[in-house]
């Protein structure tokens, strides 16, 4: 029973993450991006990140890494961080992944918890019999 438990509980976790890198992805959509070229790259340029899901064997790990291309060229001339020739680097960020990313979070962390639900109502009823 602990260990249909810990399974559950590293979805949960991983699942939040999960959430949680997406929305600093949306939250950073229109953040200054990493220009693609070196030198004219910023140190507080933000970065894009993905949240990969491993298995264990016994559950699930989340780690995180950076989405690449990490930034995407848009010509705003008018912006003051524009570039001689008028592009501003923007985070790639899709909102339309990261509203799937999010609601598939969601259903998963959802799924996790029915798992722990019916866990305790299993060992509930298994207490009831002992007694």
């Amino acid at each position: 029973m602990t260990q249909i438990l810990q399974t559950a509980l590293s979805g949960l976790t991983a699942q939040r993450q999960r959430l949680a890198t997406s929305a600093a992805n949306v939250a950073n959509v229109y953040s200054l991006g990493q220009h693609p070229d070196p030198a004219k790259a910023s140190p507080d340029a933000y970065v894009p990140q993905r949240t990969v899901l491993t298995s264990t064997g016994s559950g699930v790990r989340a780690t995180t890494q950076a989405v690449s291309p990490a930034a995407v060229l848009v010509y705003q001339p008018d912006h003051p961080q524009a570039d001689s020739e008028g592009l501003v680097p923007y985070p790639n960020v899709s909102l339309e992944r990261e509203a799937v990313e999010q609601i598939s979070a969601l259903r998963a962390f959802q799924a996790n918890v029915r798992v722990i639900a019916a866990a305790d109502e299993i060992l509930g009823e298994l207490l009831d019999i002992r007694s």
